[in-house]
């Protein structure tokens, strides 16, 4: 469909047509503007159901922690479980059947890894609605942080020391995941970023 052809079916009230900004915190619905000026075209029910999961294991989880975690952080754990599997599927493809450098085969399992969690983390866990560009920018000085201290400070650093590169990266990631939550939940996606422009 040509750019003449939406502006003319918008005119008429067709899909597009009175697109209203959701409120910060809302969940975007497919068609509907997001805060950067486009259209959200994830679909919703994935996001609430997800966040209805979060809320309800944090709810039930034991010794009086359900008052003090927060749901975003169960998703955060989920997804970043996720994408640590991959993150540790490519690093044993490349470095353990390809003999790919250790540095070369962590450098770009974390590149993958870590792009996949920003989007799950902004769509299902976060659902933030504010210009994705800014939060790219902040996403990716965290990364850079994350990745020259963290991870390559631990990770290739305990593997340079003799512990079992699987070792050293799962003892990396720990301590990735505790900043990066932490980044993500209050510089990333902070509640200032949400609200439109």
């Amino acid at each position: 469909m040509t750019t003449t052809h939406r502006r003319r079916r918008r005119r008429r009230g067709g899909p597009g047509a009175g697109a209203q900004t959701p409120a910060p915190g809302e969940p975007a619905r497919p068609g509907v503007a997001t805060g950067g000026g486009g259209l959200e075209t994830g679909n919703p029910g994935t996001a609430h159901r997800f966040a209805r999961m979060c809320a309800t294991v944090a709810a039930v989880l034991p010794f009086g922690l359900s008052r003090v975690v927060d749901p975003t952080f169960i998703g955060f754990a989920l997804i970043n479980g996720f994408t640590f599997g991959v993150d540790l599927l490519l690093l044993t493809a490349m470095h353990g059947w390809l003999g790919w450098p250790v540095d070369v085969s962590i450098a770009l399992g974390y590149a993958a890894a870590f792009g996949l969690g920003f989007v799950l983390n902004r769509s299902l866990n976060f659902r933030s609605h504010a210009p994705a560009g800014r939060q790219v920018l902040l996403y990716a000085l965290v990364v850079a942080i994350n990745f020259g201290v963290i991870l390559l400070g631990v990770g290739a650093g305990l593997a340079t020391l003799g512990v079992e590169y699987h070792l050293a990266r799962i003892a990396a990631g720990v301590c990735e995941g505790i900043f990066m939550y932490c980044a993500m939940r209050w510089v990333v996606f902070g509640r200032q970023g949400d609200t439109p422009a």
